[in-house]
Parts: structure tokens; C-alpha cells; sequence
């Protein structure tokens, strides 16, 4: 019973919606009777976007898939692998995910602007396997190019890492192999282009562990990062500096540019990033505070479906809703 009724509150509230996001396998909203067919016979101009790891057809489209499957199947890992010569390792970020959910905002907002012009919603396919082969940059240049070393210029995988004097990582964007003779104008007097190991491209190419230890040896010379940054950008280098996700609430530039809001409750800080976008006319960003489970279920049925009181309690009895509360906390 409680599962018939979930079925009609969702088909309910679908109808009244103007977006439906899911991302269960091909099939399954289907056999609970809430798939496309179902919510556009309820709502014809609805946006429904479905994600999943391969897509709703195809002989892939029943696999399990998650973003580590993703970074495997997709390239990421043997690309990294090769370029970094190690091992394949996993990635510490989830960018399957991340750049499925990104894509799959824009297919949303794209279908809402012809919807616009139209009247009419449609049904927008999302697969994490072909997000992965749009997003990865160098996707089109090996397919088209092969492993060809001179085309990766600005790979990141040929970006140095080096410790400055007073142990500071900074990470200098550019292969040097390309960019040394900006290196030689940042370390003058140290003019390192009369050594025939660094005359040309291939020289330096084939002495680039000597060059990167001649420009280990420059940054440990410096003893500040504002230093460093100050030479290399006489000679037109960018560098960042290495940094933990928890310094960014204390950087200068996220506080003077709100990039981070408190969210917390009841005195605990909880930060979590504002909107990237600044629009002229527009307020964006995150606002108010977490909920629990269920918190705003009420709320959302009065607003949207109109139902009164004892309809949710009626609910919530049925186990169709549910609420979970978080725990007190105990004073000390």
C-alpha cells in the first residue's frame, strides 16, 4: 500500500514539476511505473533527465557504474599512468561524478530554453562515459595525434613541482622543456642557455631530469613565495602555491570574493562554497541551513500538491514519508 501511494505522491508532485532528475539504471523507474512515459502522460512539458553510467541503449547500458569505473574504463587512469610513468593508481577526486553533474545542469537548462521557445519538454539522455570522453582534455588529441610528446605543452602532467627554501610547494604551470628560456630571463644572472644540454627543444628533452634539478636548485633559493612568484613573474611564469582545501576559508581572495558561506547551526561553522557565478542582475549562491531527513516534507506538499494536514499525517503513517530528526546533543 505504501509503495502504491508513494508512486501516486511522486507522479504527483511530477506533474506540477518542471524538472525530474534520476540516476538509476535504464528500466528501473520504468518497472515502479515512474518513468518517462509515465510522468509526461502526467506532464507533457516536463524536463526529465536521466544519468547513468553508459546510457539508456546500447549493450552497456545495464552495467553498474560508478565514477572509479569511469576514471577506469574512460582512459583517465592509463592516461595519467603513462604520462606520470608510475603505476595506475585511483583518483582522489570522483570527476566522473562531478563533471556528470555539471553536463547534465547544462542538458537541463538547454531543454528548459527550448521548452521556452517550443512548449514542449523532452527527455535528456546523460551518460557518464561519454560525459568522460568530452571532458577529458586530451581526448581528441589522442585520437587523433597518438602519444606525440611536442602537442603536450601545457599538459599538467609536465607542469614542475618544486620546494622552494623554506620547504613551500609550488607547482609552475608549462613544460619547461618549451618554456626554459623564460626560466633563464627569471634566473639571471644565471643564464643557463649557452650549455648545450638546454640549447634546444630536443637537447632539453633529452637532459630534462639535469633541467629540473637546475630549476629545483633556482626555487630553493627563494625563502618566500611572494619572492619566488615576483621573479617568475618578471619572465611572464605563473605559479601557485600548494595549499589544503581547509586553508581556502582564511585565503584573502575567497573572503574579499564571499567564495565560502556558514551554513552552520547552533553555533557549529560548517562552510560550504558559494555559487561561482556573480550575475549583474541575479542573486545566487547557497542560503540557509542543512536540513534533516524529511524536514521539509510538509512544507513542500501544502506548497505544491495542496494537501492538508491530516492527508501528510495520513502519510507519514503509511510510511510514504518519513522524517529523521537528528539527535539531541547532550550537554556537557
Amino acid at each position: 500500500m505504501a509503495a502504491d501511494a508513494g508512486r501516486v505522491l511522486v507522479l504527483d508532485l511530477a506533474a506540477a514539476c518542471d524538472v525530474v532528475l534520476e540516476n538509476f539504471r535504464p528500466g528501473v523507474l520504468g518497472r515502479l511505473g515512474l518513468g518517462y512515459a509515465a510522468v509526461r502522460a502526467r506532464n507533457p512539458a516536463v524536463v526529465f533527465c536521466s544519468i547513468t553510467g553508459y546510457g539508456q541503449d546500447g549493450p552497456m547500458a545495464g552495467r553498474r557504474a560508478y565514477a572509479p569505473v569511469m576514471h577506469a574504463e574512460l582512459g583517465l587512469m592509463a592516461f595519467a599512468a603513462r604520462k606520470l610513468r608510475a603505476e595506475p593508481r585511483q583518483e582522489a577526486v570522483s570527476h566522473a561524478d562531478l563533471y556528470t553533474g555539471a553536463q547534465a545542469t547544462v542538458g537541463i537548462l538547454a531543454a528548459l530554453l527550448q521548452r521556452g521557445r517550443t512548449g514542449e519538454g523532452q527527455h535528456v539522455d546523460v551518460s557518464m562515459a561519454e560525459v568522460m570522453l568530452q571532458a577529458t582534455e586530451w581526448t581528441a588529441v589522442e585520437l587523433a595525434a597518438g602519444d606525440d610528446e611536442l602537442l603536450h605543452i601545457f599538459g599538467s602532467f609536465n607542469a614542475p613541482v618544486l620546494r622552494l627554501g623554506d620547504g613551500t610547494i609550488v607547482h609552475v604551470p608549462g613544460d619547461p622543456v618549451s618554456s626554459f628560456p623564460a626560466w633563464c630571463a627569471a634566473m639571471q644572472p644565471d643564464d643557463l642557455r649557452a650549455d648545450e644540454r638546454f640549447a634546444t627543444r630536443g637537447s632539453r628533452s633529452a637532459h630534462r631530469d639535469a633541467m629540473l634539478e637546475e630549476l629545483q636548485a633556482f626555487a630553493t633559493t627563494f625563502n618566500s613565495f611572494d619572492a619566488f612568484e615576483a621573479a617568475l613573474g618578471n619572465a611572464r611564469l605563473a605559479v601557485g602555491q600548494m595549499r589544503e582545501l581547509r586553508e581556502i576559508a582564511e585565503a584573502e581572495w575567497a573572503r574579499a570574493r564571499g567564495a565560502l558561506v556558514d551554513v552552520g547551526g547552533e553555533g557549529e561553522p560548517l562552510h560550504l562554497p558559494r555559487s561561482p557565478f556573480r550575475f549583474s542582475n541575479a542573486s545566487v549562491g547557497t542560503r540557509g541551513h542543512p536540513g534533516w531527513q524529511g524536514q521539509h516534507n510538509r512544507e513542500v506538499l501544502r506548497e505544491v500538491l495542496g494537501l492538508a494536514d491530516d492527508a501528510i499525517d495520513g502519510l507519514e503513517r503509511d510510511g510514504v514519508l518519513i522524517e529523521r530528526r537528528p539527535a539531541p546533543t547532550n550537554p556537557i
